[in-house]
């Protein structure tokens, strides 16, 4: 019975099994059509776009082969043009060929008439032609001068107080802006309206007892202290910082703060005054003249330190009177003094030179550095060698390169420009530019630069220099013509 169960199980597992085996194979085959059909698709899809996208290159390569076949046809067009204008120019300038040369036998012509009527020759009609407008010429040019020169003295000074306006129109705007104003910073722009406070009482009492502008504007965390006169923007600079430090700020506060600034200030101008005549070994100086000194600390020129330059003038006066065997100490007492004016040029009128002049006077100092003091910008003829040498010390340190507020590379610049303009005009042989720029030499060749042509030369290289340059001050032009006659006994 067991067997009879157990075949019957194996049967219907094999009948079992031979189904599951038939639907797997019909459930391949059901597979195996649907992949087919699919790849069939998407080989018909991808034929599809590669067609379209052949035709799309096959248009656009029609429509860029079209483009081409257009420009060659333009650019056929255009040659066939320019072939033509070729050959008209050809033609004109076959036609001016034949002109100028019947113009030249025209002009040929006629000098050779004019020849037969003056009885003379090309040549020497050119010589008496060039000699008489030379005589002519030169006559007029020296009348000329002469009026010129005439004119000149009686216009000197009109024209010197022109030329110093236009000097200061011309620079102040800078000087001015760089070196009359100081700057205060604040902790925050609060304290703008405290410094300015109630009805601008504050303000207006800072400016009345400093005599000093203050500018509050949109200049955030900073006011700015602007002035003419150095020590008292200085003394309002430093009550200011007092003040904002200190917090409390109303007119009786303000009127301390100013005073205490005013004594800080006095005491610095004495010992910069001092520590000047110790640097510089200078002694017996009148009190007065050392707080002036100590004033020039706060005044600057074109950026320089007019205490420090006055430090240096002595310095070099001084090493120059001790190689040539002058009087050193004079050199130097004149030098360290020599711009002592601008201490007070802005209070007093009249020019640095006559204001320092009449301040040793006062003062009691020696004719001879009175004297050095007046003379050392040119406006009198310096007497002594010591002047001299202040004058000479006075112009290297102003002038050397980095010492004012220009540039090496401008200073060169100027130089070189200089050079250029003069070596520009003909019968020029070599040009200097010397004293830093403040004078050029140009030597000339005799043989085709005369007197006259020379006074000619100076006035256009100044017209030239007045047109193509930017300069401080004046540039003076020398123009040497030398000739020497040379010969030996034997």
């Amino acid at each position: 019975m067991r067997k009879l169960l157990a075949e019957a199980k194996i049967a219907s597992a094999e009948e079992a099994a031979k189904k599951l085996i038939a639907d797997a194979i019909k459930e391949a085959d059901s597979k195996k059509r649907e992949t087919i059909l699919e790849a069939k698709e998407d080989i018909h899809r991808l034929r599809t776009e590669l067609d379209n996208e052949i035709k799309e290159r096959r248009q656009e390569q029609q429509r860029i082969d079209k483009r081409l076949n257009q420009k060659e046809e333009t650019l056929d067009r255009k040659l066939e043009t320019v072939e033509k204008k070729e050959e008209t120019l050809r033609l004109k300038e076959t036609e001016l060929e034949q002109m100028e040369q019947k113009i030249q036998e025209l002009h040929q012509r006629q000098l050779q008439e004019l020849e037969r009527l003056s009885g003379l020759s090309q040549e020497e009609a050119r010589e008496l032609l060039l000699q008489n407008v030379k005589k002519e010429t030169r006559h007029e040019a020296a009348q000329l001068i002469k009026e010129i020169e005439n004119q000149t003295k009686l216009e000197a000074e009109k024209r010197a107080r022109e030329i110093i306006s236009q000097s200061i129109q011309r620079y102040a705007a800078d000087h001015v802006a760089e070196t009359t104003v100081s700057v205060v910073s604040l902790p925050n722009d609060e304290m703008k309206g405290r410094i300015i406070g109630r009805e601008g009482r504050n303000i207006r009492a800072l400016e009345t007892l400093t005599g000093i502008d203050l500018i509050i504007d949109d200049t955030p965390e900073a006011v700015i202290v602007s002035g003419f006169d150095p020590v008292r923007r200085e003394v309002a600079r430093i009550a200011l910082e007092k003040l904002i430090a200190d917090g409390r700020i109303h007119p009786g506060r303000i009127e301390e703060m100013v005073s205490r600034a005013q004594k800080e200030v006095e005491a610095q101008i004495k010992e910069e005054g001092e520590q000047a005549t110790f640097d510089s070994g200078i002694h017996g100086l009148h009190p007065e003249l050392i707080k002036l000194l100590g004033r020039l600390n706060f005044r600057t020129s074109y950026g320089q330190n007019v205490l420090k330059h006055s430090l240096e003038v002595c310095h070099l006066a001084g090493m120059m009177a001790a190689e040539i065997g002058a009087d050193v100490r004079l050199a130097k007492r004149a030098g360290l003094l020599h711009d002592i004016g601008k201490a007070i040029d802005h209070e007093v009128e009249g020019p640095h030179v006559a204001i320092g002049a009449d301040v040793a006077k006062k003062y009691r100092e020696s004719p001879a550095v009175i004297h050095a003091i007046a003379a050392h910008h040119g406006d009198l003829e310096p007497e002594t060698v010591e002047a001299v040498l202040v004058q000479a010390a006075d112009a290297i340190s102003a002038a050397r390169p980095g010492a004012r507020r220009e540039t090496l590379e401008n200073y060169i610049k100027r130089l070189e420009k200089l050079e250029e303009i003069a070596d520009s005009f003909q019968g020029v042989e070599k040009s200097y530019a010397i004293q830093a720029g403040r004078e050029i030499r140009i030597i000339v060749k005799p043989d085709r630069v005369d007197d006259v042509i020379a006074s000619e030369m100076a006035r256009d290289i100044v017209k030239r220099i007045e047109g193509e340059m930017e300069y401080p001050g004046q540039i003076k032009v020398t123009v040497i013509r030398e000739v020497r006659a040379v010969e030996y006994a034997r």
